[in-house]
């Protein structure tokens, strides 16, 4: 993933709570230089609106618009006008049905509901830590939003898997203001991203009450926990035998749609992981997805990783789909080598039923995953009542 051009690290809500970054995250960050998250929001580029204008260029006077409205950033406004010639206070110039979010706005709610809410009887305020990401002087933020202790550890791992949140927002009408389930596996440090279903407010209209909705993400964000788990261990019966299918490891990423690049570091990972090279687990299989993706991503946060990360999903929480997605592709590809006749070669029939036969013995344990995801869906929609 592309280098943020600020990364800010913080923990705890503001300077009243008593709290450190868990040691294994502190490890990970290599960083002394830590605030809270208060401080992080409060220091985030705002934004504000000014009047735009075009020149007439018949007679040279510039004509004010009340149909756009310049987004700009205050702080460098007035650097402009001491002379900084450094400094560019514009974002964006959008029509004015456009409503300015700023991140007080939203996240500022999110301050008052962990100081109100608890887990296990202590405050998320204590609890709280993170990442903010700034990109494009600013003007769009990403953020991991993480709760220590609200966790997954899996059978004969003392790591956690820790739950949160991604959110984030932009300046330039790209991304709306957005949230949705997220877990860092401290064992590897992948990101497990868009463990539920996005949450979007847009720039658009009255916009205000982020406080109720702060409340029903993490709600939903506690469900996510206590099926997580379940999840993986259901994906860690089903495997995938590599001498019964005609493609090898990076073949199976590459199917699903993952370049070369991330194929290949994905393979890597997920064969030095697996207690069998040759018979590899879905959860393994994942794991591997989503460490090719954290450390190795080649794009920047937005709609391309999203693409990714729900192929990379799809393997935990979809096997059945996985391997009809796997099938359906080798077959596209195999009717594109078909003789003239129209005959797909020996070689490929036989590959198209040996694929066929994986997909036939995963799909026979997929019922657990459809149950679970459905119940996992209902309670959901009841967070959100």
């Amino acid at each position: 993933m592309k280098s943020p051009e600020t990364s800010t690290v913080f923990a705890g809500v503001d300077a009243r709570t008593d709290t450190n970054l868990p040691e294994w995250y502190e490890a990970r960050q290599n960083t002394e230089d830590v605030t809270t998250f208060a401080e992080a929001i409060r220091n985030l580029p705002q934004a504000t609106e000014t009047t735009v204008g075009y020149e007439n260029p018949y007679t040279g006077e510039w004509v004010e618009t009340e149909r756009f409205n310049a987004v700009v950033e205050p702080n460098r406004l007035i650097e402009q006008a001491n002379d900084n010639a450094d400094s560019d206070p514009l974002f964006s110039v959008p029509t004015d049905s456009y409503t300015i979010i700023n991140p007080t706005d939203v996240y500022g709610a999110l301050e008052d509901v962990l100081r109100a809410e608890t887990y296990e009887d202590t405050p998320l305020s204590e609890l709280v830590f993170g990442e903010i990401r700034q990109y494009r002087g600013g003007g769009e933020v990403h953020m991991d939003i993480m709760l220590d202790g609200l966790s997954v550890t899996l059978p004969g791992r003392n790591e956690p898997i820790t739950m949160g949140v991604t959110s984030g927002y932009d300046f330039f009408g790209n991304n709306a203001v957005y949230v949705e389930g997220f877990a860092r596996d401290s064992y590897c440090a992948n990101s497990i991203r868009s463990l539920t279903d996005r949450e979007v407010v847009k720039h658009v209209g009255d916009v205000d009450g982020f406080g109720p909705w702060w409340e029903s993400v993490l709600e939903q964000l506690e469900l996510v926990a206590d099926d997580l788990l379940g999840f993986i261990t259901d994906a860690q019966d089903i495997t995938l035998t590599l001498p019964d299918v005609p493609f090898d490891l990076e073949g199976f990423y590459e199917l699903l749609g993952f370049p070369e690049y991330l194929a290949q570091q994905a393979a890597s990972d997920a064969r030095a992981n697996a207690a069998d090279p040759f018979e590899i687990d879905m959860w393994t299989l994942h794991s591997g997805a989503t460490y090719a993706l954290t450390h190795f991503f080649r794009g920047k946060e937005g709609d391309s990783l999203d693409s990714y990360v729900r192929m990379a999903n799809d393997i935990l929480f979809n096997p059945d789909g996985t391997l009809e997605r796997v099938e359906r592709e080798y077959e596209q590809q195999a009717e594109a080598e078909t003789n003239g006749d129209g005959q797909t070669g020996l070689e490929s029939q036989v590959a198209l039923a040996q694929i066929e036969q994986v997909s036939d013995s995963v799909r026979e344990k997929a019922e657990t995953f459809e149950e679970r995801e459905a119940e996992l869906r209902e309670r959901f929609a009841e967070a959100a009542d």
